[in-house]
């Protein structure tokens, strides 16, 4: 059985993307995502107006999703890792709770995943399985105050 190698698709001279800012606890996140026939295949992340390591972090995390897509891993995946991430510093944007940069990322790709194809969210992060936002406990129960879901039923 041999090792499998798996290599990025290499990149034209140009894609098309969009471009959306998204606020979160750290200040605007600017997400660059470029497409390619309609589905993502590379992002950007830039944050702030200068570097440290927030920003550093923003970008690491930008290359390697990039990666992912370029060799095939599926959107709902990556954005199942990335959704739901918290860090210290939440930001209320577009009545929901952004929970960290990680978090607005897999908003924005939410985006962009195929009609019919859910996104799954990952409920052990603290996140509503139903719209992603934030849940928390009321009367021993966990409760989305944004939709109304609650673990109890």
């Amino acid at each position: 059985m041999g090792v499998v190698v798996i290599a990025p698709k290499p990149r034209p001279e140009v894609w098309e993307g969009d471009t959306h800012r998204v606020r979160t606890g750290c200040g605007n996140l600017y997400v660059t995502v470029n497409l390619d026939g309609g589905c993502p295949v590379e992002v950007f992340a830039h944050l702030g107006k200068t570097g440290g390591c927030a920003a550093a972090q923003a970008e690491a995390m930008a290359r390697l999703v990039s990666l992912a897509l370029r060799c095939g891993v599926a959107l709902p995946e990556v954005v199942r890792e990335l959704r739901g991430i918290r860090c210290s510093s939440p930001a209320w944007e577009r009545g929901g709770a952004v929970l960290s940069c990680p978090d607005a990322l897999a908003r924005v790709l939410t985006g962009y995943a195929p009609d019919g194809v859910p996104v799954p969210v990952r409920p052990e992060a603290g996140a509503c399985p139903e719209c992603g936002s934030a849940v928390m406990r009321q009367e021993g129960c966990l409760v989305c105050s944004s939709c109304g879901w609650s673990k109890c039923g």
